[in-house]
């Protein structure tokens, strides 16, 4: 919004508000008023859950300290929402697909995890919204990222090489190409670890002939559902801890918001040799607003926490990690990147299907870890839960790490 008072203060040339046309300035200002937000106003909201009852449910796990959190505020994740909402309706261009596509992913997991927390909080039922709904809404959101990107007018990837589209950086920090530029629709990302680093979905279809470019949405969908399901019960299942989701989040968020500067740049794509993605420098704007906003929650959250996120939170911040990753093309590191949510997941996986199969072949069920997800193993070996948050987050900070330097490994 305040972007487009600029471009009228600009068009009656009001002194003074050139700043606003950087990326740069408005994504310092994003995480700035995210951190005031999720700080700041965040306490008035942290006392509203306390005055309404609306505590922690917590179930018997075994796990020592865990009745010390029973009554603990809930739905703090509606902090990080509005923390994130705020800015990027603030500072960010509000006509770009990307950025509306963020903005819709926020708000559409947002009020999923919040069913899910009523129920849980107010209908007194600790299993809250039925799994079945959760996953039926996530797969709704990948249809609408999925299918949006793929038949959007607005959303284009460079045809030729970065070295040959004749480009120069401006002071606006906005890209000048020459007419020979060309740009195409098609189901592209970056794959790491190879020279050769493109891969179309359609080409999975190759058997169909000349008819794989015209049902290879169909693939693009499937991927995009899949990852933004996948990422989002992640972060979910991680969300077990004081400060171990948000913290893991924030690390996250700032690889994400690098590879999207560099993504936005062709100076710096044609040097990473990493897919140019033109207009998507404004998703750096929303990236900064979600990093100042979890850390602005990891304020009140850290260890020991006054307040917990809830599906609320967890499931938005995971959505919006793996849309967003899905945006800049980049979705093929999510692996590496978000290996402690997949860690976590896998360790569920692993731990329920052994379990089920050991009692159907033995008629004794047994397990591989002593409880998942897998925090809560080396909470039952006697590790305290601040050493365990804070091992995890070195672990996410290495795995970052590992991720930025794929680009240049090929």
């Amino acid at each position: 919004m305040l972007f487009y008072l600029y471009q009228y203060l600009e068009s009656i040339d009001f002194p003074g508000v050139g700043m606003f046309q950087y990326i740069s300035f408005r994504s310092g200002m994003a995480i700035i008023f995210a951190l005031l937000i999720g700080t700041i106003f965040g306490k008035l909201i942290i006392r509203k859950l306390q005055k309404q009852q609306i505590g922690e449910v917590v179930r018997d796990l075994g796990l020592e300290g865990q009745y010390q959190k029973k009554g603990t505020p809930t739905m703090g994740g509606l902090i990080i929402i509005t923390s994130i909402l705020v800015p990027v309706l603030l500072f960010g261009k509000l006509d770009n697909v990307y950025v509306l596509l963020m903005i819709t992913t926020t708000v559409w997991l947002g009020i999923i995890g919040f069913l899910d927390d009523y129920i849980k909080v107010f209908k007194k039922n600790k299993e809250g919204l039925a799994g079945r709904f959760k996953i039926i809404g996530q797969v709704g959101l990948g249809l609408i990222v999925g299918l949006t990107l793929y038949f959007s007018d607005d959303v284009v990837v460079r045809m030729d090489s970065p070295a040959d589209a004749q480009t120069r950086q401006v002071t606006t920090e906005e890209i000048v190409e020459s007419p020979e530029t060309k740009y195409i629709k098609a189901p592209i990302t970056n794959v790491p670890f190879f020279k050769e680093n493109r891969f179309n979905y359609e080409s999975v279809l190759w058997f169909l002939g000349d008819k794989a470019s015209y049902w290879g949405w169909i693939v693009f969908v499937f991927a995009v559902i899949f990852i933004t399901t996948a990422v989002s019960n992640g972060a979910n299942i991680t969300d077990g801890l004081d400060g171990l989701a948000t913290g893991t989040s924030a690390i996250i968020g700032t690889t994400l918001g690098i590879l999207a500067y560099v993504s936005s740049n062709t100076i710096y794509a044609d040097y990473l040799n990493i897919m140019y993605v033109p207009h998507s420098e404004e998703l750096v704007v929303f990236m900064s607003a979600f990093i100042g906003a979890t850390v602005g929650f990891l304020w009140y959250n850290s260890f020991p926490a006054q307040v917990f996120m809830g599906d609320t939170g967890s499931l938005t911040i995971g959505g919006i990690i793996a849309v967003f990753a899905v945006l800049i093309r980049m979705e093929l590191l999510i692996p590496i990147l978000c290996g402690i949510f997949l860690v976590e997941n896998l360790s569920v996986m692993i731990q329920v299907s052994w379990f089920k199969y050991t009692r159907k072949r033995f008629g004794e069920g047994r397990r591989i870890f002593r409880m998942s997800p897998l925090h809560h193993h080396y909470q039952l070996k006697g590790y305290s839960e601040s050493k365990i948050v804070t091992r995890f987050w070195i672990t996410g900070i290495i795995l970052a790490v590992l991720t930025i330097v794929t680009l240049k490994i090929r």
